[in-house]
């Protein structure tokens, strides 16, 4: 089954982080893309940009309006995504337990819903 893993985490905390902080962080993010490589359950992720690039669609009685920045206000942002592909919902927790940001920030693991083509 595949499932998506999100990765919240607070942007601010990024920004004020030395480049070797950040450098270590993603040396911990490239060691752990290479181990779910490995084992099989990586399907696809990305790292996004900050919200400050966001654009959020609305469409209310036929009219479309797009406004700066992400939904919500939140504490935490949404920064990044693992696709994977896992035996059951505890399997991928254990891999989601491993994403970096999880120690920092959050991790939500949500099963993808697949339709038909037909």
């Amino acid at each position: 089954m595949k499932y998506l893993c999100l990765i919240y985490s607070d942007e601010s905390q990024w920004a004020a982080m030395s480049e070797e902080q950040v450098n270590a962080v993603m040396g911990e993010y490239f060691a752990f893309t290479d181990e779910i490589k490995a084992s099989g359950h990586l399907l696809g992720g990305n790292s996004l940009l900050p919200t400050s690039s966001a654009t959020t669609v609305r469409v209310r009685n036929g009219k479309m309006s797009a406004t700066d920045g992400p939904f919500a206000e939140t504490k935490e942002q949404l920064g990044g995504y693992y696709l994977i592909e896992a035996v059951d919902l505890n399997d991928a927790i254990r891999v989601a337990a491993k994403i970096p940001g999880a120690r920092h920030g959050a991790v939500e693991v949500r099963p993808i819903e697949e339709f038909d083509a037909a």
